[in-house]
C-alpha cells in the first residue's frame, strides 16, 4: 500500500467514520479503520458489529493498493493538525503505516484486516428514494422523544414507517411522543417498518446533515441501509413490537390554544428558573385568550407571568415538565403553535397551525 491523498480528503472521511467506532470496545480492532486503497479510490470502513459505515474518497497520487486497519481516533486527530491543503503520504512498512507530510514524519501501529469484522447485510427490501433534507427533518423533528437505556428497548429507538408514498418517523420515551410524516420519491409496493437504535439513527442524521441530494433507503426485517453519494451505511434494527401510536395520540373534541412559539418559549424559560429541581414543573392556567405561566420550588420561590392568546373553552389548570415542551418547540418551525386540551388530568396535543406533518403528545404532571 502506497499512496498520496490530500488532508481535505481524508479528514472529511474520518470524519464520516468516527462516530460508529467503539470506544468501550472489547475487541481492540473495533476501535480501528479499515482502509483499502486502489487505482483511484479509498475506501475507509469503521463497525461497531451492531452497525456499519464506509465512505470512498478519491487519491491523488497511487503508487500500490492494499488494505490495514490503524487506530482511528489516532489517525483523524494527527490528520486534522497537518496543514490544510497537506498532501498526505501513507505507505506501510511491515506492521507499521507510515504517515509523510510538508510537517514531518509519522508512524502508526496496525492491526491485520483478515481480524476486521465483516458485517453481515441483509439483502432485500425495496428502495426508498427521499431528498436528504426530508430525512434530516423526520429525524430532526422526533428523534428527540426517544426513549433513553429504557429497559423497554424497543423505545430506545425511532420508529420507521414506510407506506406507499410517505414515510412517518415516531419516537416516545412514554412521556412524550412526537411524529412526523413526508413524502417519499417514489412509492413503494408493500409497507414496511423497522425500529432504528439510537447510535444509528444520530449517525444517519450526521450523514444527511449537510446534503441537499437525493438518498437511497433500504428497510429489511433486520437491517436498514443509507446511501448517499460516497457513504454507505447499514445497522441493525430493534426486535421487539413498537408500541400502537395512533392510540397514544388523542382525538375527539378539544379546546385550542394559539399563541405564539417565541412568547411561549421566552415565558417558559423564565418561569422554570424557579421550578423544582426534580421536576422541572411548569402549571399552565388557561382562560379566554389569556394563559399563565407559574411555577414554584421546595424554597417558598415562585414565578408567575401571562400571555395574551386565542383560546376559548373550558378553563384549564395542568402542569407539564417544561423541559417536555421546550424540546418540542424548538423542533418546530413557524411564528405560531398549537396547544390541543383534552382536560386537565389528560394528554396534551400541539401540533402546527393547519398542518398534519407532525405531531406532539405530552403527558402532565403531577405536582
Amino acid at each position: 500500500m502506497d499512496f498520496y491523498i490530500t488532508k481535505e480528503e481524508m479528514v472529511s472521511s474520518l470524519n464520516s467514520t468516527l462516530g460508529v467506532v467503539e470506544k468501550r470496545q472489547t475487541l481492540p480492532i473495533l476501535a480501528n479503520v479499515l482502509i483499502e486503497v486502489d487505482e483511484s479510490t479509498l475506501r475507509l470502513t469503521a463497525t461497531d458489529l451492531e452497525s456499519e459505515i464506509s465512505t470512498i474518497s478519491t487519491v491523488s497520487n497511487f503508487k500500490s493498493g492494499g488494505k490495514t486497519t490503524a487506530p482511528a481516533k489516532k489517525l483523524s486527530e494527527l490528520c486534522r493538525l497537518f496543514k490544510d491543503g497537506d498532501e498526505i503520504h501513507f505507505y506501510l512498512d511491515g506492521d507499521n503505516l507510515k504517515i509523510e507530510t510538508s510537517s514531518g514524519k509519522y508512524n502508526l501501529s496496525t492491526l491485520p484486516s483478515e481480524d476486521f469484522p465483516i458485517f453481515e447485510k441483509e439483502a432485500g427490501g425495496d428502495s426508498i428514494n427521499i431528498s436528504a433534507s426530508s430525512l434530516k427533518d423526520l429525524i430532526y423533528k422526533t428523534s428527540f422523544a426517544m426513549g433513553n437505556q429504557d429497559w423497554r428497548h424497543y423505545l430506545n429507538g425511532l420508529y420507521i414507517s414506510v407506506d406507499d408514498t410517505l414515510i412517518t418517523s415516531v419516537a416516545t420515551d412514554a412521556h412524550r411522543l412526537a411524529l412526523s410524516t413526508a413524502s417519499i420519491n417514489e412509492g413503494v409496493s408493500n409497507q414496511v417498518t423497522g425500529i432504528v437504535p439510537r447510535k444509528s439513527i444520530n449517525e444517519i442524521g450526521k450523514i444527511v446533515s449537510d446534503s441537499n441530494e437525493n438518498i437511497t433507503l433500504q428497510l429489511t426485517p433486520n437491517s436498514i441501509n443509507v446511501n448517499l453519494g460516497g457513504t454507505t451505511f447499514s445497522s441493525k434494527l430493534i426486535e421487539g413490537k413498537f408500541p400502537d401510536y395512533e392510540q397514544v395520540i388523542p382525538s375527539g373534541e378539544s379546546s385550542t390554544l394559539s399563541i405564539n412559539k417565541k412568547e411561549l418559549s421566552e415565558s417558559l424559560s423564565r418561569v422554570s428558573v424557579l421550578s423544582s429541581e426534580k421536576f422541572r414543573g411548569v402549571r399552565i392556567v388557561t382562560s379566554e385568550n389569556l394563559v399563565n405561566i407559574s411555577a414554584n420550588n421546595p424554597d417558598k420561590e415562585q414565578a408567575e407571568e401571562s400571555i395574551k392568546c386565542s383560546y376559548s373553552g373550558e378553563n384549564i389548570d395542568i402542569a407539564f415538565n417544561v423541559n417536555y415542551i421546550q424540546e418540542i418547540l424548538s423542533s418546530m418551525d413557524g411564528e405560531n403553535v398549537d396547544l390541543h386540551f383534552f382536560g386537565s388530568d389528560k394528554s396534551c396535543l400541539i401540533t402546527k397551525p393547519g398542518s398534519d406533518d407532525f405531531k406532539y403528545v405530552v403527558m402532565p404532571l403531577l405536582i
